[in-house]
């Protein structure tokens, strides 16, 4: 999963992610091909690493390392004696009981059967994030965190409150932090690389006992997380969250490429083993949203033995609900959402009138000399509602007309390249583009020929205000100036953050804290070598959060891991919903804000103590209304009065893959109190605990399989107000269908599907095959140029679940459908990012394999004959002896001979 973001623009933040690899399939039957195939060399599962987790029964936090190491024995000493094929890659025996294996598909089914195998889980790819750097001519007036940390109350925490961090010790597992940086100078106490510049993540690591930092992602989150150096005459000062906090720097990634979560699950374990009291992982793996995959896993044991765990959220949003995944699912890892940074500083030049105006400078185009000064002209046709400025079809401009003058443009309809190039041609020495829409955006003018003028792009407003300044004459200078403007979707959820709920229907995130344009620290050897970077992803919002970890526990040493949560969840503050420009009056979904922004110094203050910190309701199909129990403890001497109401956010409508906002919101009441329109008075006395009786009744208004949350909000008049997010399924949670169908080449196809790898055809679940296709096992060069590298003639079945599946098991039937054997079990399986296999990437699986090796679980060859291959899900939260909550698939018969 990505965490970074690279900034392109301040109103979306966008995530581009581009279709990669071969053209798309034919949708016709292929010459050679029996009825009923289609071509599938466009279907291919890609962020797959060809390792997998095996998970031993024991919890090594609660067996001795003897039994541990009795129990692996027993697995190596069972596989070989089956004949298992597969080479062990890491063992694990700290927090996670098991191995990571290289093992064929077919292999991984057999290890899945062996007797005291509790589970397998795929290795999953988890790529660099993406980094962008500052120009040095930005970044040696930008601020540091100035605007981030005022907006979490930070500033306060260390000017007023003296709070930084000192004595607490920080494990950043990333790409490393650069040990030159004087930001953290003297203070890396722990280290370890675990694996090597080079390594990109298809190649074996090289680990070594020191880390540094070569590409830049994980010194940008230490900087947020507690950076701190004093400015000289060469180099800006900069302070992060917590600016005395030590570091345990664990590298995870090489200079480029992937890391595996194999790599990351061993940094997670050394972290623990030396001592680190909080932890941070900007880093993940979308859609695996199980608090029981490996790595969630690891994150739990971590607060269950006294680590604070924060994760980032995801970068997923875009690809729809239930998209986190990773170490952020664990049940008391806090999970952190992006908000946008409340203001950005952008490059400016000046008009004749004396204003400043702030730009974005086109990307393809030379930057505007320091002191060039140019009238400003625009089109005689041009103004603010012209929908074809400069167009070449609207006769772009006339020869000569522009010579020697900066030229206003705004945007729409055609390139920004045909606009400036239309410009260039009519003798312009400047281009100010502006925007048809609220804010800004970072233009691309790259083309041939080659732009050779200054390109900038200011907002819409200031575009208008240019505009009608040029009849009365106005000019421009461009004067390296800087200039701070109020982002227009600065304190709102970041478009890319993910959405929750879990698979289990569990509330995350938890919180959110700034994660959109944050600068931080950046290694001195990368980049343009300015040390210092702005980059946009939750990726930077986990480190906000870590860093207030380590603030509270500077100031409440005595915190428990599992307490820190609810500390800084319960006195968040609500961010409200966007849509497009505009900022409701309603909250955004708490499946992507939890209880909403860190707030430090309400946390700092609170004496209550809240429990449950968050309210997970589960489904409404058998029971409507939930009643929950919350605990308010005083914890001062103090009485503290609150105002308790519920204070709904926006539904989740829509489909998975496509989310829709309804303002349709649950009832609630407290203590018999209905507290939807008025709200009923709470008094918690001091050192004593009051209970709330809560019930939520769903929205009835909502659509079905919609997801519905709000809060529970305890405005206080003598103390820190409280809020308590709550958060449910409407209708039958059972009913989200999980064996979805895919999309290739704009056309549906019913899948699950029969596959055959050697001819590249696969078999929709409807599709009539008239001759049953035929399987040898036998061995053949499937790349002509490399006729070494060999394949199997083998069956297997594509899957595309377009929901999470607690269980899969794939099952060998007989012609006549009668099972023979199970031959693969997986559980707790995340759900493809898309059905659409034209929007797959390299991250991004689109459907899952599962293949037969045409051998029986004692290892023997299956006899020639014909067979079928079975396909049986239970749902997520679903009842195994409830037939309604298990689908299967049957394929069609296919015949092996050997």
């Amino acid at each position: 999963m990505k965490n970074t973001l690279k900034t392109v623009s301040l109103l979306s933040l966008a995530l581009v992610l581009g279709a990669c690899g071969s053209g798309a399939p034919s949708t016709g039957t292929p010459s050679g091909v029996v009825a009923g195939g289609v071509n599938a060399s466009a279907l291919k599962a890609t962020a797959m690493t060809g390792k997998w987790f095996v998970e031993l029964e024991g919890d090594p936090t609660a067996i001795s390392a003897q039994s541990i190491g009795s129990q692996q024995a027993s697995f190596r000493a069972l596989a070989a004696q089956r004949g298992i094929t597969y080479q062990e890659v890491m063992s694990y025996r700290t927090l996670f009981n098991g191995f990571s294996v290289e093992a064929d598909e077919a292999e991984i089914g057999r290890i899945s059967e062996l007797p005291g195998v509790k589970s397998v889980y795929p290795v999953h790819k988890i790529p660099m994030p993406v980094t962008e750097t500052v120009p040095m001519s930005q970044a040696a007036e930008m601020p540091d965190m100035y605007y981030a940390r005022s907006m979490t109350g930070a500033d306060v925490a260390q000017n007023e409150l003296g709070l930084t961090g000192k004595g607490v010790k920080v494990g950043v597992i990333d790409t490393g932090i650069d040990v030159d940086h004087p930001a953290f100078a003297g203070r890396i106490v722990s280290q370890y690389d675990f694996v090597g510049n080079a390594y990109t993540g298809a190649n074996t690591p090289v680990p070594g006992p020191t880390q540094d930092d070569c590409a830049g992602h994980g010194t940008h989150v230490a900087g947020i997380v507690g950076g701190n150096v004093a400015a000289t005459s060469t180099f800006r000062g900069f302070k992060g969250v917590a600016p005395d906090v030590s570091f345990g720097a664990y590298r995870v990634f090489g200079c480029s490429g992937y890391t595996q979560e194999d790599v990351m699950v061993a940094a997670l374990e050394r972290a623990y083993s030396d001592g680190m009291q909080v932890v941070n992982l900007s880093i993940g793996s979308a859609f695996e949203n199980w608090a029981e995959t490996p790595s969630a896993i690891v994150g739990s044991r971590m607060v269950k033995k006294g680590m604070v765990v924060v994760a980032s959220a995801g970068n997923s949003g875009r690809n729809g609900s239930y998209s986190m995944g990773g170490v952020t699912m664990g049940d008391n890892v806090i999970s952190v959402a992006s908000v946008d940074n409340s203001k950005i500083e952008l490059q400016s030049f000046a008009l004749s009138d004396g204003s400043k105006v702030a730009y974005y400078e086109g990307s393809g185009s030379p930057t505007a000399k320091i002191g060039a000064n140019l009238t400003i002209t625009k089109k005689a046709s041009s103004t603010p509602a012209t929908t074809n400025d400069g167009c070449t079809a609207s006769g772009g401009f006339e020869a000569n007309s522009l010579t020697g003058k900066a030229v206003l443009i705004r945007r729409g309809t055609c390139s920004f390249y045909e606009k400036a190039s239309n410009a260039q041609k009519a003798g312009a020495a400047a281009v100010i583009l502006y925007n048809n829409a609220t804010g800004y955006l970072s233009p691309t003018v790259t083309g041939t020929p080659a732009v050779t003028i200054p390109v900038v792009f200011v907002s819409d407003t200031d575009g208008a205000k240019i505009s009608g300044l040029i009849a009365g004459g106005v000019s421009v200078t461009f004067d390296g100036g800087k200039t701070a403007i109020s982002n227009p979707t600065g304190n709102t959820l970041s478009d890319f953050t993910s959405y929750g709920a879990s698979a289990e229907l569990e509330q995350k995130p938890d919180l959110a804290a700034p994660g959109g344009s944050i600068i931080s620290t950046y290694p001195l050897s990368v980049g343009d070598q300015t040390g210092y970077a702005v980059l946009s992803g939750t990726s930077m919002a986990s480190p906000h959060v870590a860093g207030a970890a380590a603030l509270m526990l500077q100031a409440y040493p005595n915190t428990q891991a599992k307490d820190m949560r609810g500390l800084l969840m319960n006195t968040a503050t609500l961010r409200f919903y966007r849509n497009g420009a505009t900022i409701t009056n309603f909250p955004d979904y708490v499946q992507r804000q939890g209880a909403g922004m860190l707030d430090i110094v309400a946390s700092y203050g609170n004496p209550v103590k809240v429990s449950p910190n968050k309210l997970s309701l589960g489904e409404s199909a058998t029971f409507a209304t939930r009643n929950k129990v919350v605990v308010l403890k005083n914890t001062g001497a103090t009485r503290q009065v609150y105002m308790a109401r519920n204070v709904p956010a926006q539904t989740i409508g829509g489909t998975t893959l496509a989310p829709a906002a309804s303002t349709a919101y649950a009832s609630m009441t407290v203590n018999g109190q209905n507290v939807d329109t008025a709200g009923t008075e709470v008094i918690v006395p001091p050192f004593s605990e009051v209970e709330l009786n809560v019930v939520v009744t769903p929205p009835a208004a909502a659509a079905d399989k919609a997801q519905y949350g709000g809060m529970l909000s305890l405005g206080s008049k003598t103390g820190p107000s409280l809020v308590v997010p709550y958060s449910g399924f409407k209708g039958d949670y059972q009913s989200i269908q999980v064996l979805g169908n895919e999309i290739v080449n704009g056309q549906t196809y019913d899948f699950p599907a029969l596959y055959s790898k050697r001819n590249d055809v696969f078999y929709a679940e409807n599709a009539t095959v008239t001759t049953p296709p035929e399987f040898t096992f036998a061995s053949y060069a499937a790349d002509p140029a490399k006729p070494t590298v060999l394949s199997t003639d083998r069956p297997s079945v594509l899957v595309q679940l377009s929901h999470q599946a607690r269980r899969l098991d794939v099952d060998l039937l007989d012609a006549n459908g009668t099972l023979i054997e199970t031959l693969a079990t997986q559980e707790y399986l995340g759900r493809n990012c898309t059905n659409n296999a034209a929007q797959k990437s390299d991250t991004c699986d689109i459907y899952n394999e599962y293949p037969w090796d045409g051998k029986l679980d004692n290892g023997t060859n299956a006899a020639n004959g014909s067979y079928k291959l079975r396909v049986r899900v239970l749902k997520a939260l679903g009842d195994a002896s409830n037939p309604a909550d298990t689908e299967t698939y049957t394929s069609q018969t296919f015949t092996v001979k050997r």
